[in-house]
């Protein structure tokens, strides 16, 4: 058995919590990537319930754009070919007053060998207009948002 695998979920927790304690904010990036067939990629990561875009968090010095991509390279294998579009900001005070959530759309990309490091379970392709059982929320709702024409919320 990977030792990382064993001591992660315990380890992780305890890091998120220290590293909000420390910072005044937290920015984090998802992203909706679209196969030609229309199908989008979502993870099911090995410490937090459900399906979700593929993403995380900016870390210091790179830009938002930058994470995105390195989150989608390492999560989904997808490396993109072309710039990615701005969907919104979200606040996601509930879990956290000072966080928000940056959603891109990406049309442009190719696949490559994703690198998490047993962060992600799966990685697998949906129909957005019928995401699997155990999508969080907040990705129902941008789902919704970008494919079904709900209104837009400034809340994750």
């Amino acid at each position: 058995m990977n030792w990382r695998k064993s001591i992660e979920p315990l380890v992780r927790p305890m890091l998120q919590i220290w590293w909000r304690l420390n910072r005044g904010a937290t920015l984090g990036v998802r992203a909706i990537v679209e196969r030609d067939d229309g199908h989008i990629v979502l993870v099911l990561h090995t410490y937090i319930p459900g399906w979700h875009l593929p993403g995380g968090g900016v870390e210091a010095g790179e830009t938002a754009e930058f994470s995105v991509a390195r989150e989608l390279e390492e999560e989904a294998g997808v490396q993109l070919t072309g710039p990615v579009e701005l969907v919104g900001i979200y606040a996601n005070h509930r879990y956290f007053r000072g966080d928000h959530v940056l959603v891109y759309q990406a049309r442009s990309w190719c696949a490559c060998r994703p690198d998490n490091d047993g962060e992600i379970e799966k990685v697998e392709w949906f129909d957005p207009r019928n995401p699997p059982e155990g999508t969080s929320p907040a990705t129902l709702r941008r789902l919704a948002e970008v494919y079904a024409g709900a209104d837009k919320s400034e809340d994750w």
